[in-house]
């Protein structure tokens, strides 16, 4: 018995929440024997850009709620790839991408770079172009709609 079709989803949030859940799945396949999962590598990836942020300031840079990042991090801390220090105030959290961090995220980038490049070749670069900027506008779009909250 084959796959049966996969029907089109009409809700924006159900659409992208199951392509995401899709595209994790390629990412993790390919990551797995690093021991990093997807949303780990982009959190050594933003730090890597970022340089040291705030807990705070890094959950929003994902879109990602407190308690999903502080699991993930406690785990990434534990493992000597983040690197965290206190702020003035004991609940404030600074982190950075620690020594162990910045070589995983050496070998895992030709790994990234290899899936990055089927989905691109899959999608062809015109579609490609066109959903990572939209992906893009929607996150800016809802963040500055919730940011008003």
């Amino acid at each position: 018995m084959g796959l049966r079709r996969i029907p089109d989803l009409p809700c924006l949030c159900g659409s992208l929440r199951r392509a995401a859940r899709a595209s994790t799945q390629a990412y993790e396949r390919e990551l797995r024997p690093l021991g990093l999962r997807g949303t780990q590598l982009t959190i050594l990836q933003v730090l890597a850009r970022a340089g040291e942020v705030g807990q705070g300031q890094l959950g929003e840079m994902l879109a990602m709620d407190s308690t999903s990042l502080t699991r993930t991090l406690r785990i990434m801390v534990r493992e000597g790839w983040v690197a965290e220090r206190r702020g003035r105030d004991r609940r404030e959290r600074w982190l950075r991408l620690a020594e162990g961090g910045e070589g995983l995220l050496t070998r895992a980038m030709p790994v990234w770079e290899g899936v990055q490049a089927r989905v691109k070749s899959e999608l062809g670069a015109a579609e490609w172009d066109a959903l990572m900027k939209l992906t893009n506008r929607v996150t800016h779009l809802k963040k500055e709609e919730g940011a008003g909250e």
